[in-house]
């Protein structure tokens, strides 16, 4: 089991359980009056007297319930952390937001914290197209030394976790829920591979806190602020997605967004992200360059030969290369190919095993398969 709290953590979450005092309220209260978290849980800063009678007086409100749930899921597992503000563990690019978290609930591997992150984000409800690309291109990130870091949610969020989990856990969820409560319930598996895998769930809400539609926003700032940059793969242009990818631009980061077909609604918020100035990425080698980051050369092949088979036999199989990205349906994909049906329909079943292609409403979609 975990040792008891430091002091250190102690006085974050003092701060934390104090009702009615935001938490930019408190990153402010430290910069006006030059003090530390320590002197504002034991109501003694360099303040007015009434300043300090009202500290003092909103310290004693203090949710010794919610306090003693932290604690008690802190001493559950040598896997639960809390993680305070002014830990080292603590993320550096997070505590740039005004209104950073006091506490982070983190289970699994600390160090994950410290990685250079990259937040895949997009559609709940992806093609299968998209959920292909978004699982590639977190595994090849992953292999070049990134960590993925997403919200847990179906679609593309779970897609790049599974893509990354295998390349020594990579890969961070920041979820709406509390540390004990996993969200959706189909992900309980996938969150159990990411601990065990060397990856991390980090969350702000306190145990006990369920999916609530305000939890989400909160997650998403989390994300964008984690992360050096973020990458959407499908998103419609009023979602969850896009008010990530707007936070990090806000931030400063990077924002990458994959193209995709006009027809297609999942991909007007990709269209809409580039038309504002997002990078239009097709690629890993293509976030990699616009990061300045340089894989080692083990890394960088294994990237390279990735895409490199994908060219190649898309570019020399007549069958695979008759099916598009977009629905193609059975009797295009027999004319392009001039090979009859019977072979077709078995060679698209063995591509579909593959995962080269996906059997969708009203015929096939090629995928972008590793």
């Amino acid at each position: 089991m975990n040792s008891p709290l430091e002091t250190a953590y102690t006085d974050c979450l003092t701060l934390a359980c104090v009702p009615g005092i935001s938490l930019a309220q408190w990153h402010t209260l430290t910069e006006q009056y030059n003090a530390s978290f320590a002197a504002l849980a034991a109501g003694k800063i360099a303040a007015s007297q009434a300043v300090t009678d009202k500290l003092c007086s909103a310290l004693a409100k203090i949710n010794t319930t919610r306090y003693m749930q932290s604690v008690e899921w802190h001493n559950q597992s040598d896997l639960h952390h809390l993680v305070p503000f002014t830990s080292e563990a603590y993320p550096a690019l997070l505590k740039q937001l005004p209104d950073a978290p006091l506490i982070l609930f983190v289970t699994g591997n600390l160090t994950r914290l410290h990685d250079c992150q990259v937040a895949m984000v997009g559609s709940r409800h992806a093609s299968h197209g998209g959920l292909d690309t978004a699982q590639r291109l977190a595994y090849e990130l992953a292999q070049a030394g990134l960590t993925i870091t997403s919200g847990l949610a179906t679609g593309i969020d779970g897609s790049a976790h599974k893509g990354s989990v295998s390349v020594g856990g990579r890969t961070i969820a920041v979820t709406g829920t509390g540390p004990d409560i996993v969200y959706p319930k189909r992900h309980s598996k996938l969150a159990q591979c990411i601990v065990e895998q060397g990856g991390a769930m980090v969350t702000e809400l306190w145990p006990g806190n369920g999916p609530k539609a305000g939890h989400f926003p909160r997650r998403n700032r989390l994300i964008a602020a984690m992360t050096l940059a973020t990458v959407v793969v499908e998103a419609k242009i009023r979602s969850g997605t896009l008010i990530t990818a707007n936070l990090a631009a806000n931030m400063g980061r990077d924002v990458f967004a994959v193209p995709g077909s006009i027809n297609n609604p999942m991909t007007e918020g990709c269209h809409h992200l580039i038309r504002q100035g997002a990078a239009l990425i097709t690629c890993t080698s293509d976030i990699l360059e616009e990061l300045s980051i340089y894989p080692c050369n083990e890394a960088a092949q294994v990237v390279h030969n990735s895409e490199k088979s994908r060219g190649e036999s898309l570019a020399t199989d007549k069958l695979l290369a008759s099916v598009n990205y977009d629905v193609t349906s059975v009797d295009i994909i027999t004319e392009r190919s001039k090979l009859p049906v019977s072979e077709v329909l078995a060679s698209l079943l063995q591509y579909e095993l593959r995962g080269l292609v996906a059997a969708v409403p009203g015929g096939y979609i090629k995928l972008r398969g590793k």
